[in-house]
């Protein structure tokens, strides 16, 4: 759903004054419905006119508002390719995140500003895809190669540039951008990178080979991964969401244009967000398992129920509640009713200090 908000600025040339409308959309989807009511309700009040919009490749948005936290920012970019227009996430919950910055409940105060445009617009890389020759959605995380069941290793070639840098038998690999590597690749062992770095990053997953390291090679590469086999048939999983087959190659380049995200707080930079992260990453380690993979389950998808947490984890309901009890007890996750359904609760992730 997308709904756009219009404001009128006027401006005197030789022939007169002429009227220039800022639109500003908002695009969120079915469970962001109560959400876009009350972004309505706050730009209605500071005298923003609206109407609605069904498909990303309507009427053009001097800026977007984007519903749904990081997960929701990423599905927008994943569904159209204009990245002209700025981005503006928002999380409906508690949790902060490194795209979506303003909360919902405190969007009130920062209407003014974005009434006025004076924000400021970060460019965010993002990693253009080929699976086999054939282009598919650029990704602002990573892309990830596996093969399509868990616990078999990947044969594959790593070329950068066209030099073979690496033939390796692992788990996997991931490429990563700046802002994804503190996601998926630290996970895996990757180094956490500065937004602003110019770079990617490489990462095999549990190679055989005990020396294996990530690397670090310049945004301006391209990045090949190819002779891609398994016993099974592989993957490429493009930001934790959507599921390709791999026959052979994955390449990676920087996509152009980047995402325009939209800053409205001078105090809370990447960088505070990333010190967050690093610190949340420092207690996981004494985390069990399950409780790790519930937390970041609730990281990629956003909030969901106790049925839901068990269906995408494969875990047994058993495990998920005693997993959710740890979470709740050390205040990683908070419960809360569900809007859609009062009689279900749903899980999300608890703002960290």
């Amino acid at each position: 759903m997308f709904v756009i908000r219009e404001k009128c600025t006027l401006f005197f040339y030789s022939t007169g004054w002429i009227v220039s409308f800022v639109q500003i959309g908002i695009y969120g989807s079915g469970t962001t419905e109560n959400a876009a009511k009350i972004i309505k309700k706050i730009l209605d009040e500071n005298d923003i006119q609206s109407f609605t919009i069904t498909k990303s490749k309507g009427k053009s948005a001097d800026c977007v508002i984007v519903l749904g936290g990081d997960k929701g920012v990423r599905n927008y970019f994943h569904r159209t390719f204009d990245s002209t227009s700025p981005v503006l996430g928002i999380n409906e919950g508690e949790s902060s995140g490194f795209l979506a910055q303003i909360e919902l409940k405190e969007f009130s105060s920062f209407v003014g500003i974005l009434k006025k445009q004076n924000y400021t617009v970060e460019e965010v890389p993002r990693l253009g895809v080929k699976i086999d020759g054939k282009n598919v959605y650029p990704v602002l995380n990573d892309v990830a190669v596996f093969s399509s069941k868990s616990a078999m290793l990947m044969e594959h070639s790593l070329r950068v540039n066209g030099e073979e840098v690496w033939h390796d038998n692992s788990d996997g690999i991931i490429v990563s951008t700046p802002i994804g590597s503190s996601a998926y690749s630290m996970s895996a062992g990757g180094p956490v990178l500065f937004q602003d770095s110019a770079v990617f990053e490489i990462i095999s997953v549990n190679s055989l080979d005990v020396t294996r390291r990530p690397i670090i090679v310049s945004n301006e590469s391209l990045i090949e991964i190819d002779d891609v086999s398994a016993r099974v048939h592989c993957e490429a999983i493009l930001d934790g969401l959507d599921r390709f087959k791999v026959t052979k190659t994955v390449e990676c380049t920087q996509f152009f244009p980047p995402a325009k995200i939209i800053r409205l707080k001078k105090d809370s930079t990447a960088i505070s967000a990333l010190a967050k992260k690093v610190h949340l990453a420092e207690e996981l380690l004494s985390m069990p398992p399950s409780s790790k993979l519930l937390l970041k389950t609730l990281e990629y998808e956003g909030a969901l129920t106790q049925k839901d947490l068990a269906n995408k984890t494969l875990l047994p309901d058993r495990t998920v509640r005693l997993a959710l009890s740890h979470l709740l007890k050390k205040g990683y996750v908070k419960k809360k009713v569900s809007i859609r359904d009062a009689r279900q609760k749903i899980y999300e992730i608890s703002k960290i200090e």
